[in-house]
Order: structure tokens, then C-alpha cells, then sequence
């Protein structure tokens, strides 16, 4: 069960409803509705055999707890088979448990800097955050707790003075992407690039500041099935 898996593979996987993939890992909402039964969860999720070399990340919260699965290897930072056995056997908990998932709840927020000198900048960055470089991508950062933001150091091919050079990516469940990005742009944003749709749109707010709306393992929400 080690073997690599895509975004879109884990979301067609049976079982697989109550997680969705965003930029770090597949992840999970359950409303328990208090502290103390998202504690009961949080400890009956600990009691599951096999979770000890990849533990998820779970955050416990007054009305919910929130669950990340991501392998974190020296050669890969990703999703893989475990994962997705991870994943169903926390949710079968959950429902044994009365615990109902909550998929559009998820999100998660990458910050993006842009840089001509990925090499001479990144260091700087790591040493600051206390983060270190995510398995096989020197142009990622990130938190070794699974607390903070990623960052991702995008290559510039020339000075651009013009535009912000530091933007935040959102992460949000593919199914809920268009109606974010509805939504942003009604509350006063604009839309600057949706060539790349249903990947990621670009955003602006009305001073121009840039943010990134981004939706990983696209399934046509209609037909259920894979559109990339």
C-alpha cells in the first residue's frame, strides 16, 4: 500500500467521500458538535493499528476535528495506497463514532513568493521559518510540525516591479472551487486568469493584490469522473 497515488486517484477510490486532496495531502472535516467528542474521536482515531510511521495530523477544535493524511518520506511528500487505507478506516471510526464528515469544510493556504534566484533566496526563508524543503522539491517549504502554511518559491523569468511578489494560494475541495471563486469576486475581487481552470484561478482584490484559488484531483462534480 506504499505505492504513489494521484489526486484524482484518491478521489475516485471507493470510500474516499468524506476526504478531499488539497495542497498538502488529503484532508478531513468531522463536526462533532463539541470539544469533548472531538477529543473521543481523536483518541479512538490514535487506538487504530498501524498509523505510527505516518501518522495524520489531526487538530482538534471546539466543533470539529480536522484530519491531514500526507506520506512524508526523504524521497516523497504525498499522497500513497496507506493513505488512502488511512483515510477510510478514520472515516468508518467516524461513523461507527456518530460523527458526520464534512468535506466542504476543508481548506488549506499556501503562501507563494516569486523569485529570479530560487538557490540564494529559499535559504533565507528556511532559516526564518524554522521550515525545511518538502521531499524531491527545492522550490517548497514547509512546516516539519504540518502546522504552518506551506510556502512555494516560483521561478521568475524577469523582474516584475509591477505586480506584487508575494501572493496566497487557497487550497479548497474541487467540488466547492467555482462557487470560492464566485464568491471572492463578489465580495469585490476580480478575475485576473482562468486559463488554467479547474486547476487554479488567479484572483485580485480591488487594489490589485493577487491570491491564487487552487482545486487538486478535479472530478466533474455531474458525471463523477475525472476531467485532467
Amino acid at each position: 500500500m506504499t505505492e504513489r497515488i494521484t489526486a484524482t486517484e484518491f478521489h475516485q477510490a471507493s470510500g474516499a467521500a468524506d476526504w478531499r486532496v488539497l495542497g498538502e495531502g488529503a484532508c478531513a472535516w468531522f463536526r462533532t458538535g463539541s470539544f469533548a467528542a472531538g477529543v473521543r474521536l481523536a483518541s479512538a482515531i490514535a487506538d487504530l493499528p498501524g498509523l505510527d510511521e505516518h501518522g495524520p495530523d489531526v487538530d482538534i477544535r471546539r466543533d470539529g476535528v480536522a484530519v491531514r493524511l500526507v506520506t512524508r518520506t526523504a524521497e516523497h511528500y504525498g499522497l500513497t495506497g496507506s493513505d488512502l487505507d488511512r483515510a477510510r478506516r478514520i472515516s468508518a471510526l467516524a461513523r461507527d463514532l456518530g460523527v458526520p464528515a464534512d468535506p466542504a469544510a476543508v481548506r488549506s493556504v499556501q503562501v507563494t513568493v516569486d523569485a529570479l534566484d530560487l538557490p540564494a533566496v529559499t535559504p533565507f526563508w528556511r532559516a526564518l521559518l524554522g521550515y525545511e524543503h518538502r521531499a524531491g522539491s527545492p522550490e517548497d517549504l514547509v512546516d516539519p510540525r504540518g502546522r504552518g502554511p506551506a510556502f512555494w518559491f516560483q521561478q521568475m523569468d524577469a523582474p516584475r516591479p509591477q505586480r506584487n511578489r508575494m501572493h496566497v494560494d487557497v487550497w479548497v475541495p474541487y467540488d466547492g472551487a467555482e462557487a470560492r471563486v464566485a464568491a471572492a469576486v463578489a465580495a469585490g475581487g476580480r478575475l485576473v486568469d482562468d486559463a488554467h481552470a479547474p486547476s487554479f484561478w488567479v484572483l485580485a482584490d480591488p487594489e490589485g493584490n493577487e491570491a491564487c484559488v487552487g482545486a487538486a484531483g478535479w472530478l466533474d462534480p455531474a458525471a463523477g469522473a475525472a476531467t485532467e
